[in-house]
């Protein structure tokens, strides 16, 4: 532990205070989700299995999730429908999720509250001006070229079209993902931005089909009662079919780091709920892997793997 803690410190001070990065590490992994917790759910352990290796992992997260549900009662006045201050709360959250995952290099998209948690479609959250979701899809991509030119990643992970569940946050940072994407390698956009940097594979999350199923069928037979809810995996929309999916991280050994990440989430996740129920029903493998699908750039999948992926995001690159 005293060597991984001395290799997350050097990352660390990788990071200028402009937010450039002052010494290129060999690996240079960025991640973009929409709300603090989404990261730990969705790539947790792929976040501390790579940092652990002495990469500089980069998340930014852009809104701070002020419209979330306030899972813990004597928190309740946390709420946008009370004091209006659970983005501060969660950023705090989210500083403390990290130590676990040992990622030093987290950010805000345009800092702090600048953007602001969307809500869903049909609320009146998702009507304000200031909300992400209704942000000039510009603006934000220019906000994040700026990240991408000082960190200059080989590879970039965010969610589908889809936003994985539909999320308008999600979409939006999606779109802002790949648009960001495409600006910031053309030489002749935005030179006060950085100099440009083109990454050379971009991933989209995924869970696959067969796999989700396999394990809601397990926690159904040792008397669970499926994945948040559901017993049959074709009731869940944000599941993709299998042959689409390109790539999986092993992490099982960082699923303790994930575990502990995911509670630091207080007022978002019940210690009690079905991410914990997967560790307890299933053991390391629930939440050990973690799937993508190669969007740019090439596979190179891993002769040892039984599915034929990838086992590495940044394969072909060394």
């Amino acid at each position: 532990m005293i060597a991984v803690r001395r290799r997350w410190a050097a990352a660390r001070a990788l990071i200028g205070q402009d937010g450039h990065v002052t010494e290129q590490p060999a690996r240079r992994l960025l991640l973009v989700h929409a709300h603090p917790d989404d990261e730990t759910i969705g790539s947790g352990v792929t976040m501390a299995h790579y940092a652990h290796s002495g990469a500089l992992v980069t998340l930014v997260t852009c809104t701070s999730g002020e419209e979330g549900e306030v899972l813990v009662p004597e928190l309740a006045n946390l709420a946008s429908s009370h004091d209006d201050t659970l983005g501060a709360h969660r950023r705090d959250e989210l500083a403390a999720a990290m130590t676990h995952l040992g990622v030093t290099d987290h950010r805000f998209l345009g800092g702090p509250g600048k953007y602001r948690d969307s809500g869903m479609i049909g609320t009146a959250p998702n009507e304000r001006p200031d909300c992400f979701w209704r942000t000039d899809i510009k603006t934000a991509a220019d906000d994040l070229v700026t990240v991408i030119r000082q960190t200059r990643p080989q590879v970039l992970v965010t969610y589908d079209d889809f936003g994985g569940y539909g999320h308008p946050d999600h979409i939006q940072a999606h779109r802002t993902a790949m648009y960001a994407a495409q600006l910031a390698a053309a030489p002749s956009y935005r030179a006060d931005l950085g100099e440009p940097w083109e990454i050379s594979k971009i991933y989209w999350t995924a869970m696959p089909r067969g796999w989700v199923k396999r394990g809601i069928d397990a926690m159904v037979a040792a008397g669970g009662t499926g994945f948040f809810g559901v017993d049959n995996a074709d009731d869940l929309p944000f599941l993709v079919d299998d042959h689409w999916v390109t790539t999986v991280v092993d992490g099982r050994e960082y699923v303790p780091a994930k575990v502990a990440a995911l509670r630091e989430h207080a007022t978002q996740i019940d210690d009690s709920g079905p991410f914990f129920a997967l560790t307890e029903h299933l053991g390391a493998d629930a939440l050990g892997y973690e799937f993508f699908r190669l969007v740019k750039g090439t596979a190179v999948p891993d002769p040892t793997n039984a599915d034929g992926h990838e086992t590495d995001l940044f394969a072909g690159l060394d």
